[in-house]
């Protein structure tokens, strides 16, 4: 089975949103990155692959099997971190994870245990006096404990100190070198995803931007900075997303060598990030000239 994951012409409508066609593949010992601005759908399409809301149309499949008729068996393989944690306050984070255990036939407690001693989580402290962020290392140690074969976070990275944020890079980094296990990785923090992602699915307003590898973007978009000379006729056609700004125009280009190869000089080519890509698209004024 070489996708993991399947999605394909996923709908899901709501009275002033709706999420349109959405089709993507995650290989099988891959981590994918899911970006884009708050409302883009990214959240809805992570609740929508753990069943948590009903699609209007489309299909899921995990495992290579359907995600609601074989939900309960796709599940118990899934480590799922979502960024509001369903944990009663009162309640010791060893109980809670004594109660999640019996979920799971393949839960290892003493992985668990070696993590909550990894994140400097005390077993006794009772959940709802965790800061956020220990809250999401406590997600975290509990979706790592039972050898998910795939890894389903929502903004895991939130409000985690810089330090925690790389070791869980490295820990998601270690998740796959059996290249039998996969990550989906939603997040506003593109730089997270520069490091350790394989592929990235770009959402905006409902419906994809593009889903590929991440080395296709880098190697073929790039910012490029320079006058009004760049809106001229022969030119503008090579931008993809236009902003004006005080110093010039900038813009994204998927076409850099051939604007090397035109006349202008004073203009500069830089490599595009990941966030330079979701600004620009997001905030296109290709039309708006």
């Amino acid at each position: 089975m070489k996708n993991i994951l399947e999605i394909s012409g996923l709908r899901k409508e709501y009275k002033n949103f709706t999420l349109n066609d959405i089709s993507f593949n995650l290989p099988r010992g891959y981590i994918m990155g899911l970006i884009g601005p708050n409302g883009a759908g990214k959240t809805t399409i992570i609740k929508l692959i753990m069943n948590l809301i009903r699609k209007n149309n489309g299909q899921i499949t995990i495992f290579g099997k359907d995600h609601i008729r074989d939900e309960v068996d796709i599940k118990s393989r899934i480590g799922f971190v979502y960024d509001n944690h369903p944990f009663y306050e009162d309640v010791s984070l060893k109980n809670i994870a004594r109660a999640i255990s019996y979920c799971y036939k393949s839960w290892d407690n003493e992985i668990f245990t070696n993590l909550l001693q990894k994140f400097s989580l005390p077993a006794d402290k009772k959940f709802g006096k965790l800061s956020r962020g220990m809250k999401m290392k406590f997600s975290l140690a509990l979706a790592f404990s039972h050898h998910a074969d795939l890894i389903i976070m929502d903004e895991p990275t939130s409000g985690l100190d810089p330090v925690f944020r790389r070791e869980l890079l490295d820990l998601l980094a270690d998740i796959i070198q059996d290249e039998q296990k996969s990550v989906l990785f939603s997040t506003h923090i593109t730089s997270d995803l520069e490091k350790i992602a394989d592929y990235i699915t770009f959402i905006h307003q409902g419906n994809i931007v593009f889903s590929c590898e991440k080395d296709e973007l880098t190697e073929n978009w790039a910012v490029v900075k320079g006058g009004t000379e760049l809106l001229s006729e022969e030119h503008r056609p090579l931008l993809t997303a236009i902003r004006k700004t005080e110093f010039g125009i900038h813009a994204l280009t998927q076409n850099k060598q051939m604007l090397q190869k035109t006349s202008l000089k004073d203009i500069v080519i830089e490599r595009a990030s990941l966030e330079d890509i979701m600004f620009y698209l997001t905030k296109n004024e290709n039309n708006k000239q």
